[in-house]
């Protein structure tokens, strides 16, 4: 992640928003829904946020965590804000 990207509270997804894998892996393409949120902020440095997601018709049955840039928004939950 570059330095001069931040994460505002209103761009983090919702717990439960369906998201599509846009990264270029393997998983690319594959939609799932955000389980949990995982935000790392230290003094001085930008706050990254990671996401927790069970992809539909993967091989694996564990859900896996991608960055926040890593993923698309499908559909939002029913959920105002997202609590981390």
């Amino acid at each position: 992640m570059s330095g001069d990207q931040h994460i505002l509270e209103g761009d983090v997804f919702p717990i439960g928003s369906r998201v599509r894998v846009a990264n270029d892996s393997p998983f690319r393409g594959l939609e799932g829904t955000i389980l949990t949120i995982n935000m790392i902020a230290a003094p001085g440095e930008p706050t990254s946020c990671f996401y927790l997601v069970a992809l539909d018709r993967a091989h694996l049955q564990e859900p896996l965590w991608f960055e926040y840039q890593e993923v698309e928004l499908v559909a939002p939950s029913h959920e105002q804000a997202a609590e981390c």
